[in-house]
């Protein structure tokens, strides 16, 4: 991808054949083409963009194919103008984003055909777990939840647990062991063939066993993961400390405030009137469309708890016929969801036909683009809910409305009404917890997929 961003920005811009108008340029562009390429290679992998740990998965990767080609690129601006070089912007400004764009789209390539082959058990770390039986289960719970992360637990081995302990049957992989002294651990480890051991919180591990341990490891070329007692913690809010010896672990508290909550607003403005700038015609072709299949008003307006637990007006492109929530809990009591979070009605009669379609393609959603120009909606964000859903939450719950609701969010992208209310919440948090900006642009691209592929849509 660098050879071809480079050698296309060249001929681009000065053309595949010899021109003695060029002749006189104060660089040798077909040099500077060659350097620039091995250059770009080089940064690639100093910025540890094909360090293992973070293929396949998370937004890790891409950061740092972005952050090596501006860092690159602005060393060549920093070195040109010091140098008073007169180097051809034409030439930098097509070779900077043609390559920085064709790199993100190569690595998302290659990140597909890896992810199918980590969800079949290949391309991925053997994982032996060693810890108590609680912590174990747990992390070998969430590495099979995440298959694309490369990690694949095979065994857990427990020591100073007792066979009659009761969290052996919450086990997801088998009890290689369950010894405490270090020789056993050791023959555990090498016995099933492992990539890496990852240690959990509660290990019944002397210090000194520990590190020897990681000595051990290390001289097998086998990884050594350390797995704390955080759940649901970003890494951007984790910072390391070592301290008399002992990395201390920092965990900073989530602020979206100052320059953070400005950005946030700022990148909600701008998206959100670009998107309804170019949707206006589908705006008006779906209004005519509500308004002629089901005679009544084009928009449905709800109130919804946002921000703090305020309340506005949400919007929507009306999917239901006229007077659809007085037979609501009528429908929500013949089933029996009408005590639960997130309820919904089943084969819901009220859905127009045209609102079916609507809903599939969430296209009843599209109007929610002025609420968040209204600023009491965001982009991203967990889903408002009404007031009877709100009165449900527990104090966890809660910690939904410290941010603004979204038209799209965390738990739309990771299953949508297919999950159940405990998933739906926990993955809300995380979102709340560990706000980013960068964060907010993959869950809108994401969005994108799973409003196309309809999946987990009512």
């Amino acid at each position: 991808m660098v050879v071809w961003a480079v050698a296309g920005a060249y001929g681009v811009r000065f053309g595949f054949t010899d021109d003695p108008a060029t002749g006189s340029q104060d660089v040798d562009y077909l040099v500077l083409s060659g350097v620039l390429v091995v250059s770009w290679w080089l940064m690639l992998d100093f910025w540890g963009s094909r360090d293992a740990r973070v293929l396949g998965a998370g937004s890790e990767e891409y950061k740092r194919v972005i952050a090596s080609s501006v860092w690159l690129f602005g060393f060549v601006a920093v070195v040109s103008y010091a140098l008073r070089i007169d180097t051809a912007r034409g030439f930098v400004g097509l070779a900077f984003p043609a390559g920085a764009l064709g790199l993100l789209v190569a690595r998302w390539l290659v990140r597909q055909h890896l992810s199918l082959e980590r969800r079949h058990g290949k391309s991925s770390s053997r994982v032996l777990i060693i810890g108590g039986p609680y912590s174990a289960a747990h992390l070998a719970r969430s590495l099979q939840s995440a298959p694309t992360a490369g990690y694949l637990p095979v065994a857990a081995h427990l020591p100073g647990s007792g066979a009659d302990h009761r969290g052996l049957s919450d086990l997801p992989v088998p009890v290689a062991g369950l010894d405490s002294d270090f020789d056993s651990i050791l023959s555990v480890i090498l016995s099933t063939e492992v990539d890496a051991v990852a240690v959990s919180a509660g290990v019944n591990l002397h210090p000194q066993d520990l590190r020897r341990l990681g000595w051990e490891l290390a001289a097998r070329d086998i990884g050594m993961i350390l797995a704390p007692a955080l759940t649901d913690v970003a890494g951007p809010r984790i910072h390391t400390q070592p301290v008399a010896g002992l990395p201390l672990i920092h965990v900073s508290t989530p602020k979206l405030t100052g320059g953070k909550k400005v950005a946030k607003r700022a990148f909600d403005l701008v998206i959100a009137g670009a998107l309804v700038t170019l949707c206006s015609p589908i705006f008006f072709l779906l209004a005519v469309l509500v308004r002629i299949t089901d005679p009544g008003p084009v928009f449905y307006r709800q109130e919804r708890v946002g921000l703090n637990g305020t309340t506005f007006n949400m919007l929507k492109f009306r999917s239901m016929k006229v007077n659809a929530d007085a037979e609501l809990q009528a429908l929500l009591a013949a089933q029996g969801t009408g005590e639960t979070p997130l309820f919904k009605v089943e084969n819901d009669p009220r859905i127009t036909p045209l609102g079916r379609v609507l809903r599939k393609y969430s296209l009843d959603e599209l109007p929610q683009l002025l609420n968040v120009l209204g600023g009491s909606m965001s982009l991203v964000g967990p889903r408002p809910q009404r007031e009877g859903e709100v009165a449900l939450y527990d104090d966890a719950a809660h910690r939904r409305l410290y941010v603004s609701p979204g038209m799209s969010g965390l738990w739309q992208v990771s299953g949508r009404s297919n999950l159940s209310w405990e998933e739906s919440i926990r993955l809300d948090l995380y979102y709340v917890e560990n706000w980013s900006l960068m964060g907010d642009i993959v869950i809108l691209f994401r969005t994108f997929k799973a409003v196309f592929a309809s999946t987990g849509a009512v």
